[in-house]
C-alpha cells in the first residue's frame, strides 16, 4: 500500500486510472499526497483484506489489543452506527467506506469473522452508489455455499 500521486502522470505501477462521472469532478484535481491520514491510499483489496484480519488477529499476531479493538468497535454516545473511525452495527459488523472524485471503496469485516473489500475506479452522480455497491457485495458473499480461505 502507498499514497498515491496527485496527477495522471503520478500513477503508480498498476494503479488503475480514475474516471469522474461527475460534471465538474476532475480526479487529478486534488492534493492526494497531503490526503495521508484520511484518504489517496492505493492498495488491492486482497492487501486491504491483509490489513482488516490482522487488526483482530485473525491472520497472525493481532495489531490491536482487544481492548483497543473494543473501544474501536464501541458505537459513541452520539452516533450509534458509528464508533472509533468504523461503521458498527447491532450485530458486530464493522466496515469503512471512502469516497474521492474517481473512486469508491467499501471494506467490510463480519461479526463471523468474514471479511470482503470491493473498489471501483469511478463515482457516480448517484448518492447511493456506496449502498449499491455493499448490497451487490452481499448478494455474492450469500450466494456461495461455503468459503475457503
Amino acid at each position: 500500500m502507498q499514497i498515491a500521486g496527485n496527477t495522471l502522470e503520478e500513477r503508480a505501477a498498476n494503479e488503475v486510472k480514475y474516471y469522474s462521472q461527475v460534471a465538474g469532478e476532475d480526479p487529478y484535481d486534488l492534493n492526494i499526497t497531503r490526503m495521508d491520514s484520511h484518504g489517496g491510499w492505493i492498495a488491492a483489496p486482497l492487501d486491504l483484506i491483509r490489513f482488516t484480519a490482522s487488526i483482530d488477529g485473525s491472520r497472525g499476531d493481532p495489531l490491536l489489543s482487544p481492548d483497543t479493538l473494543t473501544i474501536m468497535t464501541t458505537p459513541s454516545h452520539a452516533n450509534s452506527g458509528y464508533a472509533k473511525g468504523l461503521f458498527v452495527n447491532s450485530v458486530r459488523n464493522c466496515w469503512h467506506t471512502g469516497s474521492l472524485p474517481g473512486t469508491a471503496t467499501l471494506a467490510v469485516r463480519t461479526h463471523t469473522g468474514f471479511s470482503w473489500a470491493a473498489f471501483v475506479n469511478t463515482r457516480t452522480k448517484f448518492e447511493d452508489m456506496l449502498d449499491s455497491l455493499d448490497a451487490l457485495m452481499w448478494h455474492m458473499v450469500g450466494s456461495v455455499d461455503g468459503w475457503h480461505a
